[in-house]
Order: structure tokens, then sequence, then C-alpha cells
């Protein structure tokens, strides 16, 4: 992987997809940015001429071969693929959330990063020079859960079997996937942790947070190898964040 690849990267109107992506266009990177709000994704690629704003519903098979088909078109290969996309889902326990809620669920979380993932290894198996690297968004919900994340949870260690299965089955054309575990990285999303996160005993407490360009740095790392080196999985923590042993 050089400075100068093709990268995909799915969320990419806010949050940690946001700031990866920005910090692959600054490292040279041609970055297709795909995310629903096509507004949100102008927002960030501005002042770069190496972004691609490619409106897209990961959990939307017709919608991910457009994508794909966008990048394709543009630069005629993938170097990366960041699945990042995601949503925390219904709040409930398993008798308590909705069949509808549990699918969107797992549209966006696990669906739209095999989808991506497939259209992804496909282009990296037939482009030359061969293969590319995949980084999937795993959370730390991939490893413990919070209280009533029973679809986020669900989805999350379903992705750590998809991590090992592309890894695997890549390894004969050239292809590596790694998988990123994030705690408590500050965004729009996490926002509501640092004022009060429902703990397994039944108490709302803050929890700490870390900066998200962190994350950012992180990803590069991973992306920046030799396809001959792989980090399989990378877990990044606020320190003082309730995880091991959820406390």
């Amino acid at each position: 992987m050089t400075s100068s690849g093709v990268a995909v990267v799915t969320g990419a109107g806010s949050g940690i997809g946001r700031h990866v992506a920005r910090a692959l266009l600054g490292a040279g990177y041609r970055v297709a940015l795909a995310g629903r709000r096509a507004e949100a994704l102008r927002a960030t690629a501005e002042g770069s001429g190496d972004a691609l704003v490619v409106p897209a519903d990961v959990g939307s098979p017709e919608s991910v071969a457009h994508l794909f088909e966008e990048v394709r078109r543009a630069w005629g290969r993938i170097d990366l693929l960041v699945n990042n996309a995601g949503t925390f889902g219904p709040a409930g326990a398993v008798d308590e959330i909705s069949y509808e809620d549990w699918q969107h669920a797992v549209d966006t979380n696990l669906t739209g990063t095999f989808l991506c993932s497939q259209h992804a290894v496909r282009l990296m198996k037939e482009q030359r020079p061969r293969g590319g690297r995949i980084i999937n968004n795993g959370s730390i919900s991939a490893h413990t859960p919070r209280p009533g994340s029973v679809a986020y949870t669900a989805t999350k260690h379903a992705i750590t079997g998809l991590t090992k299965a592309i890894s695997l089955d890549g390894r004969a054309y050239d292809v590596a996937c790694g998988q990123i575990d994030i705690g408590n990285a500050a965004t729009e999303m996490t926002a509501g942790i640092a004022q009060g996160a429902l703990q397994p005993d039944g108490r709302r407490i803050p929890e700490p947070t870390f900066d998200v360009e962190h994350v950012a740095r992180a990803v590069l790392y991973m992306a920046g190898l030799p396809l001959d080196a792989n980090v399989q999985f990378m877990t990044i923590t606020a320190t003082k964040m309730p995880f091991i042993g959820r406390g």
C-alpha cells in the first residue's frame, strides 16, 4: 500500500468516518466518500480534489453496487476499504426490541460490511497490481456488550467472524483484512456516553472519552503496512473507560 492508493470509506459523512477519510486524503489517498447524506459527504470532502462523493446506503445491494462501479469508473481499482458505517440500533433487551429495528441494525452493521467487502474483494482480485486491504470497524462491543444493546452487540460480534473469514479467504489473492475495535472515541454518536452511560448495575455514570483523531492515526498505520503484514485486531479505548470487566 502506498500513499497514492485508492480508498473507500463508508459512513464518511460524520464522526469516525469523517476523521478517517480526511486523514487518508491528507496522506495522499484518493478517497471515495460513501454515506446516506450527500451534503455531509461534501462537507467531509471540502478543500480536497482527491475525494469522490458517492451517496450510498450500505444495506442496499443496488446502492453498494453503484458505489463500487463509480470507484471503478473514476480510478479503476481499490486499495483500501474502511467499513465504518454503523448504527447503535435499538436500545433494549432481546424481548423488548422489534423485528424491524433488529433488521435495520443487521442491514447496516453486518450486511453493509458484507456487501462492501464482496465488491471490494472482487475488484482487488482482478486488478493489477492485485490485492488490497479491508479494515472493519468492529467496536469493543465485538468483545463485551453494554446493557440493552442486543442488536448492536450481535452484529459487532458477527463482524469479528466476517473479518476472520475474509482474512483467511483473501490470503491467496493478496487481500488483507483486519479489524479496529474502538471504545469511547469522542464523536457526535458517543456524546451521550460522556454525560451518562447505563452500567450493568443499573446506574448511569459519565464515561471517559478520547480524541477521535487517534482512531484516524491508528487506521492510517494499519492501512500503511505492506500487504505481507496485517494488523488482525487492534483495540483502542479511552484508558479509564469501563471495558475490562465493564467496570
